[in-house]
């Protein structure tokens, strides 16, 4: 089937409420509600929606699938958290909220899979957008945020509450069934765990300053330097005070120009993985799952 991609740009509309409105309007009107799946994306602060991220989703599902993102900014993700900080958490709620209602409203059996996906400040964002209390009646299905940014809270509190025997790089949380981290090498939970009503996959890389930055690491070593490091960490790291933290502030606009699979630049591959988490897709075999990671790879 053809993908159905709606996206309500800052000129189509004055307020996000109105944009959010606008957004809901054209998927019904072009038939998203009839997909096997739905997708709200918050993109990132300049209004960019990754490919390697919807392309894969849109193969896994053979097309069967809808997505939608509404733009809130021109700026870049670090100067947009800056100046609006809570402008783009506004208009991912927004955005969230209008599709929600009108999805609650849909007879259970015929309405779409509803998935939320975000990179960057747009995982953070998305984070917000949803308050997990006010889903409990009927929950989203699942939610893909990658490389989200160290502020972002449900990311932390998951992280810092992790089980003792899990390393910051690669978290796991409790037994696996609320949230799960994956990275280059999959996850640390076994594939079939169990999972509860709503499956949060978070895909992060430990090279990516955005993700591993904190102030604290201007008076205490990161906890992510102990061993063992994340593959893609350098064994020759060591932590300075004051200089290790301005190090990793100089990487963060820099973790763009990295290659593929390293830095804040993330894989088509490892969003398969990461999806095939999320959806709970199952009709793909080993061997085309093996193909299609091989059609999306980077020359």
């Amino acid at each position: 089937m053809e993908p159905i991609r709606v996206y309500v740009g800052l000129p189509a509309a004055e307020t996000p409420d109105e944009r959010a409105r606008l957004a809901l309007a054209e998927l019904k009107r072009v038939g998203a509600f009839s997909r096997a799946a739905l997708v709200v994306i918050t993109p990132t602060g300049t209004g960019w929606v990754d490919p390697a991220a919807i392309d894969t989703l849109e193969c896994l599902f053979h097309g069967d699938v809808a997505s939608v993102a509404q733009q809130y900014s021109y700026l870049s993700s670090p100067l947009s958290l800056l100046v609006e900080p809570d402008y783009g958490a506004d208009a991912a709620r927004t955005l969230f909220g209008e599709i929600y209602r009108y999805w609650t409203t849909l007879p259970k059996d015929r309405r779409p899979k509803l998935f939320l996906h975000g990179l960057s400040l747009g995982a953070m964002n998305s984070e917000r957008s949803m308050a997990l209390y006010d889903l409990l009646g009927d929950p989203v299905q699942g939610a893909l945020w990658s490389g989200p940014p160290f502020e972002s809270t449900l990311w932390r509190s998951l992280t810092e509450e992790r089980n003792p025997d899990s390393p910051p790089w690669l978290p796991r949380f409790r037994n696996g069934s609320f949230a799960r981290f994956m990275n280059q090498d999959g996850g640390n939970v076994p594939r079939d765990a169990p999972w509860g009503p709503t499956r949060i996959v978070y895909l992060q890389y430990a090279s990516d300053p955005i993700v591993f930055f904190d102030y604290r690491y201007f008076y205490r070593p990161p906890p992510w330097l102990s061993e063992p490091r994340g593959p893609d960490v350098s064994p020759d790291l060591r932590w300075y005070p004051v200089v290790t933290a301005l190090q990793l502030a100089v990487d963060a606009p820099m973790s763009m120009q990295t290659p593929v699979g390293y830095g804040h630049v993330y894989a088509a591959q490892h969003y398969i993985d990461a999806w095939l988490e999320v959806t709970g897709v199952r009709d793909w075999s080993p061997e085309d799952i093996a193909r299609l990671k091989r059609d999306f790879e980077v020359p």
